[in-house]
């Protein structure tokens, strides 16, 4: 074992005592955090994603999906330099939201559906969120805005199809992708529910999590300590949890704070990034070029959405 590794590993154990410690520190406190956390992910989460988790998972396995996938290929070929396959699942992750696009990904490179030279460009592509979020969410119930909900969706979006549609002329010549074997069709209600009720579980678990992480840090005055202006707590917040920072934001209701909550959705912070990263890593996807370029959509987001709301709102 390389000297580095045992380094990382000994901050990590570590990392993990001190969370441990503050923590029985003050139980309820933070066991509130933890419920707070839970009550979140039921009230905005589990009803928005985990029907189309299931559904996604239940018809990316039927033969019509295919058939759609390649009569898609040659648009997204040109625009994207992805496959059909990586379209439809691209269009998915933008209805669906966090995190569908990841999970299609990684079943599409399991059964063989994707090449392995566009998995990294479809992972930039499909990691966008959903627009029951952030019109609903964001929008209508935190900025009792739709306006401002319409604009966070169409500058997120922008953002991300601009990055990708540059990644592009970076892109190796890809081989076409044999065609997977079909699925199989018996059991398959049972295994797409299956598979979204663990999804969603792991969802739920860090968010969870990460409100705890996020209000022992508060605690510890380290959201203080690394002020930048009104809306430094907001995005320090929605660093770890996007959910959380995104309704700190709205309170001060500013073009500035929009596009602060624009960038935060855009790049997802380090709940959703360990959502995505559960699939995108079995993907093969690398995630510090995955990071990089999630950075860039993220500053491209903030810039169109701070110059849309002092046009619009």
């Amino acid at each position: 074992m390389s000297a580095a590794k045992k380094i990382c590993e000994t901050i990590l154990c570590a990392a993990i005592v001190f969370v441990m410690a503050v923590f029985l520190s003050s139980p309820a406190r933070y066991a509130q955090s933890v419920l707070d956390g839970i009550s979140l992910w039921a009230a905005c989460v589990l009803p928005a994603v985990f029907p189309f988790l299931f559904l996604t998972a239940l018809l990316t396995a039927l033969p019509p999906f295919s058939a759609f996938s390649k009569k898609f290929s040659p648009v997204m070929g040109k625009i994207f330099r992805i496959s059909g396959a990586g379209g439809g699942a691209a269009i998915l992750a933008a209805l669906s939201g966090y995190p569908v696009g990841a999970r299609l990904l990684c079943d599409l490179s399991e059964s063989g559906a994707v090449a392995r030279e566009e998995k990294f460009r479809l992972a930039c592509l499909a990691t966008t969120s959903g627009p029951m979020f952030l019109v609903g969410s964001v929008g209508c119930m935190m900025y009792r805005s739709m306006k401002a909900g319409a604009i966070l969706l169409f500058c997120h979006l922008l953002s991300v199809w601009t990055v990708c549609f540059l990644l592009r002329f970076s892109a190796k010549r890809t081989e076409p992708v044999p065609p997977p074997p079909p699925a199989r069709q018996d059991g398959l209600l049972y295994d797409s529910l299956y598979r979204a009720v663990i999804s969603i579980l792991c969802v739920g678990g860090l968010i969870a999590l990460f409100s705890c992480f996020g209000q022992m840090l508060a605690d510890l005055g380290l959201f203080r300590l690394l002020s930048f202006g009104p809306c430094s707590e907001g995005v320090l917040r929605g660093l770890l949890e996007m959910t959380s920072g995104c309704a700190a934001l709205a309170e001060l209701g500013t073009p500035l704070s929009l596009a602060c909550a624009c960038a935060l959705v855009t790049f997802g912070g380090m709940c959703v990034l360990c959502q995505q990263a559960t699939y995108l890593v079995r993907a093969g996807v690398s995630m510090p070029k995955f990071l990089l370029v999630k950075c860039l959509q993220a500053a491209l987001a903030f810039g169109l959405c701070l110059a849309a709301g002092v046009l619009f709102l």
